[in-house]
């Protein structure tokens, strides 16, 4: 089985010789660059083309927040999770909103870790369970204007829950019988039908309405 493939990004060497331990201790990973700033993360993601990123916020010079919106908008496929101390609010959806996949407090224990590194790099998306209703209900969506929202028809909602299911274009398209061109417009459509502007704000929506759940395999 081909390892999976990690940048770890964080400032506190300690920490980052610690998790690269733990997960190639754990087998079936790999952790094959570490960055100590978000300026360097964005680098070694564009270099390395890792799996999966875990990302600090609070680094010197670029923080967390902007190394991810600087790696999605390069690479709109990149799996990202965030993990750090912070709770607040406005790390919280900053991180989500600029395209991360995933967002942990350094509270989490190593088999929950593992397997959120895992569910992540399947495509889920994965938000720590004691800040997830804090999330969905303080990401600024417009949500509560349900009237400015356009009805989605069914193949809509199809190509819908198999984004906020974490799957990527290819996948939707053999799943549903698509060609690849036909997800991307149908996407294009979906962004413009519930005023969103890329997968990770459309799957937030999707949690939010009740249209899919959070992966059920981690806790």
């Amino acid at each position: 089985m081909t390892p999976i493939r990690l940048l770890i990004a964080d400032d506190h060497t300690l920490f980052r010789q610690g998790l690269r331990q733990l997960c190639e201790g754990m087998g079936g990973f790999s952790v094959i660059a570490e960055a100590e700033n978000g300026a360097q993360a964005v680098g070694l993601a564009a270099s390395a083309r890792p799996d999966v990123i875990l990302m600090d916020i609070a680094m010197p010079g670029m923080d967390g927040v902007e190394a991810v919106r600087q790696i999605i908008g390069a690479n709109p496929t990149a799996r990202i999770i965030v993990l750090t101390m912070y709770r607040q609010e406005q790390y919280l959806i900053g991180a989500v909103r600029s395209g991360a996949r995933g967002y942990l407090l350094k509270t989490v224990d190593a088999a929950e870790l593992i397997a959120a590194v895992e569910a992540v790099h399947r495509g889920a998306y994965l938000i720590d369970p004691i800040i997830a209703a804090r999330v969905l209900s303080e990401f600024h969506l417009p949500v509560p204007d349900r009237s400015a929202v356009e009805p989605l028809t069914e193949r809509e909602m199809a190509v819908l829950r198999l984004v906020a299911q974490g799957a990527d274009n290819q996948e939707i398209a053999e799943k549903l019988n698509y060609s690849p061109y036909t997800v991307a417009n149908r996407l294009r459509t979906i962004f413009e039908k519930l005023h969103v502007t890329n997968r990770t704000q459309a799957a937030l929506y999707a949690l939010r309405q009740g249209w899919v759940v959070l992966d059920p395999g981690v806790k």
